[in-house]
């Protein structure tokens, strides 16, 4: 895998191979990819500022000082706050963007990180999109290498994205080989985040994202200015990985963090979110929906029994959701409300949603197990059966082996572009707004000057406040 150049390498820092690996040349079909990812992350993050689930991030962002970088939904903020605020806002609704092996939703940390920067530097769109490909590359890698020891306790979109955001920003600052692997060196300091939040609830899961892009963005801009940090913070005795429990091979470490120079860019392996619910439950939601399109009776079903991996049972098993946010992270729910309506929309999650009889009396017919064969499979695959019995003993199966979004059964250019266009009007933008905001967002590899955009993002901030 390695040649010559690279084998000189072997003797310095992690930090070093991954900032080697990042030099890889890209072009165009990398930043039409990063726009479309961006429209996505649009979506998103207006839909997500638009619920009560967010109602302290905007109490919190209205006692900051104001500023001209652009903030969604609202005048504008300090680049540093802005970074927070957008960071938290991204993954409020489970519509976010995902790396499946990784298990770290880039977008999340990334965007608003590289947003933040780029309005006060007066960076173009190429150079914009060229950001976002690096660090969501950054965030990807370092999934990899921290493996599914680190996910066991840590949120890792939180503790990548630390890193993914410095990265991104570092691009941006245009920091040489060595700033670079000092902005990671004090990213890695600040990296945190663990999965106590999905225990107990509250909004710990968006701040620890939120504080992962101001870190990140900080993190490089100390480093433009001269600060240095541990280059040995990936693979260091007490480094990043060793604390966290995530040390792997030094082989494994060369395999994620130095790429072949043809490699494609890891950006066309995120998935796209179909329906907003954990991506761990959306092979259910799959299955549910192949059920109600063959014409399954819902007032025939006598059990369901789910088998799944065991990430998605750990992350997802909620027969009783009470909450929003419980409801997007409960197969139960999930399948139950499949079943009956035929999708998963944002109405699944609301108190009436969940509330609904129908739908609580088909939850408890809901039983969940272990599948070797879906756990052998995870994470290069997500998958889920379902096995159906009806009045009378009719025994129904069904089984999803991908996620909708994923590259084995991806979402087209267009699906990607109605969910962001469905989103955006959620927040309350009118129709020929949030089309124009999409268009302009997806003209962005063939556009020079940002200006135009950012005064479309300013106009439908002002329209949707």
């Amino acid at each position: 895998m390695l040649n010559a150049q690279t084998d000189s390498l072997l003797d310095g820092p992690w930090s070093t191979w991954l900032v080697h690996g990042l030099q890889r040349p890209l072009g165009p079909h990398e930043r039409a990819r990063a726009a479309l990812h961006l429209v996505d992350w649009l979506g998103c993050a207006f839909a997500g500022q638009a619920t009560p689930e967010a109602e302290p991030l905007k109490r919190w962002a209205e006692q900051l000082a104001p500023g001209l970088i652009w903030a969604c939904g609202r005048a504008g903020l300090q680049a540093s706050d802005a970074a927070r605020f957008h960071g938290s806002l991204g993954s409020l609704l489970e519509l976010d963007d995902v790396h499946r092996e990784a298990v770290v939703h880039p977008g999340d940390t990334v965007m608003p990180a590289a947003l933040a920067l780029v309005q006060r530097l007066g960076s173009s769109a190429s150079e914009l999109l060229d950001a976002l490909v690096v660090g969501y590359e950054a965030g990807i890698r370092l999934g990899l290498l921290a493996g599914p020891a680190h996910y066991r306790h840590w949120y890792s979109t939180a503790t990548t994205g630390t890193f993914a955001s410095a990265m991104a920003c570092a691009r941006l600052l245009q920091l040489d080989a060595a700033q670079t692997v000092h902005a990671l060196a004090l990213a890695g300091m600040q990296a945190a985040g663990v999965w106590q939040c999905r225990m107990e609830p509250g909004l710990a899961k968006q701040v620890a994202a939120g504080h992962s892009t101001q870190a990140g963005l900080a993190a490089a801009e100390l480093a433009a200015a001269g600060a240095t940090g541990p280059a040995s913070i990936l693979e260091g005795e007490h480094g990043w990985l060793q604390a966290t429990g995530s040390l792997p091979s030094t082989a494994h470490a060369q395999q994620c963090l130095l790429p072949t120079p043809d490699q494609p860019w890891l950006m066309h392996r995120v998935s796209f979110k179909p329906w907003p619910a954990c991506r761990h439950v959306h092979p259910v939601i799959a299955c549910a929906l192949q059920a109600h399109v063959q014409g399954l009776d819902a007032a025939q079903v006598m059990s369901l029994h789910v088998q799944t991996y065991q990430v998605a049972l750990t992350f997802a098993d909620q027969p009783w959701p009470t909450t929003a946010y419980q409801a997007r992270f409960s197969v139960q729910h999930a399948l139950a409300w499949g079943l009956l309506h035929g999708g998963f929309g944002l109405e699944a999650s609301s108190e009436e949603g969940f509330s609904q009889p129908a739908v609580a009396a088909l939850r408890a017919r809901v039983t969940l197990s272990l599948d070797a064969e879906h756990e052998r499979a995870y994470p290069q695959r997500f998958g889920a059966s379902l096995s159906v019995v009806l009045q009378g003993g009719q025994q129904l199966q069904f089984q999803q082996n991908h996620a909708l979004g994923d590259p084995e059964w991806p979402m087209s250019d267009e699906a990607v572009q109605a969910k962001a266009l469905g989103l955006l009007e959620a927040a309350g933008l009118a129709a020929p707004q949030a089309q124009a905001l999409v268009a302009q967002t997806l003209a962005l590899p063939g556009s020079a000057d940002l200006g135009p955009w950012w005064a479309q993002l300013q106009a439908c901030s002002v329209s949707s406040d």
